[in-house]
């Protein structure tokens, strides 16, 4: 029997509605799902944030696994187990993008975007002056949920057109999170951390904080390469309803 009956199914509604926003108000939203020809260079600058993120990251569930030590060592055992499986993903991204001709070096001498730095900003807060893991573990099913639900499609159409070698890695990457259940795993370890109905109401919140900073993103990454405005600001993406 689920620890709070009901929560799943009410998270489970608010990320399709994000993921229905999320195609609806974005800019170049269905770019990688459908364009018969992609640009490249929007591409490529995705898949640069993904590896920055995927680094930043690191440190924070590091940060988790501390917490976890300290309140619940059989979470901290299973998330250290998580993140060993993630650690170094970001090399299947590198891969992929040494077919299309980005070097290591390019990709971490890049500066990361705003909508990068604050969303991985938001999640080390919770754990530096919250002493909380919940805004992460929220994020990581956020992310495990929409990908295992939006990737596959965008591989198939990016497989079509760039060729199924250079979208190899990034395939490895979606199928990991597909055969070992990732979304049920970090299911497991976000209730942990919830026992009232405060804390429920504390998860939906950071769920539509961090889909707020993933509009962004991808406003950005698009203001940034496909219209060309280098350091102008960011325009604001229109909240989802509940």
């Amino acid at each position: 029997m689920p620890s709070r009956p009901g929560l799943r199914e009410r998270v489970d509604a608010l990320l399709d509605s994000f993921i229905k926003d999320f195609y609806e108000t974005v800019p170049y939203a269905r770019h990688q799902k459908s364009a018969e020809k992609i640009d490249l260079e929007y591409y490529k600058r995705h898949n640069i944030e993904t590896i920055l993120r995927l680094r930043r990251k690191r440190t924070i569930d590091a940060l988790a696994i501390k917490y976890f030590t300290k309140k619940d060592p059989v979470q901290a055992k299973a998330w250290a187990h998580y993140t060993d499986d993630e650690m170094l993903h970001d090399r299947l991204f590198a891969a992929d993008l040494a077919k299309v001709g980005v070097s290591k070096e390019e990709i971490y001498s890049t500066e990361p975007l705003l909508s990068t730095k604050l969303l991985t900003g938001y999640l080390q807060y919770g754990m530096e002056f919250e002493d909380s893991p919940l805004a992460l573990i929220a994020s990581v099913y956020f992310v495990e949920y929409t990908t295992t639900r939006t990737q596959p499609e965008w591989l198939d159409n990016l497989e079509k057109v760039l060729g199924a070698d250079e979208v190899k890695g990034q395939r490895a990457h979606v199928n990991t999170d597909l055969d070992d259940d990732h979304d049920d795993f970090v299911w497991r370890v976000l209730t942990s951390l919830v026992t009232t109905d405060e804390e429920e109401r504390a998860v939906e919140r950071h769920l539509h904080h961090i889909y707020w900073l993933w509009k962004l993103y991808f406003v950005e990454l698009h203001q940034r390469t496909v219209l060309g405005k280098e350091g102008e600001q960011i325009a604001l993406p229109t909240t989802a309803e509940a």
